[in-house]
């Protein structure tokens, strides 16, 4: 292996990606904003930028997120 997709990889991530660690402490109120369609990503684009590049992080927020609408619901 020579290592080509984790730069590539790299080299595609959006300079607005606050990581894995901020994005999990905000992650509440991200999914808050979503549920209630009020600009979670205008608000927040560092999250947003995260959550389309990480796996992991978006299935945190998709997990939460169901959990938030179906207590609504």
């Amino acid at each position: 292996m020579n290592g080509w997709a984790e730069l590539d990889r790299f080299l595609e991530t959006d300079p607005r990606d606050v990581g894995c660690e901020e994005a999990m402490a905000l992650l509440h109120v991200y999914v808050e904003l979503v549920a209630r369609d009020a600009g979670a990503e205008r608000r927040h684009p560092g999250i947003a930028a995260h959550l389309r590049a990480c796996g992991p992080c978006s299935d945190d927020f998709e997990g939460l997120l169901a959990a938030v609408v179906g207590q609504e619901g």
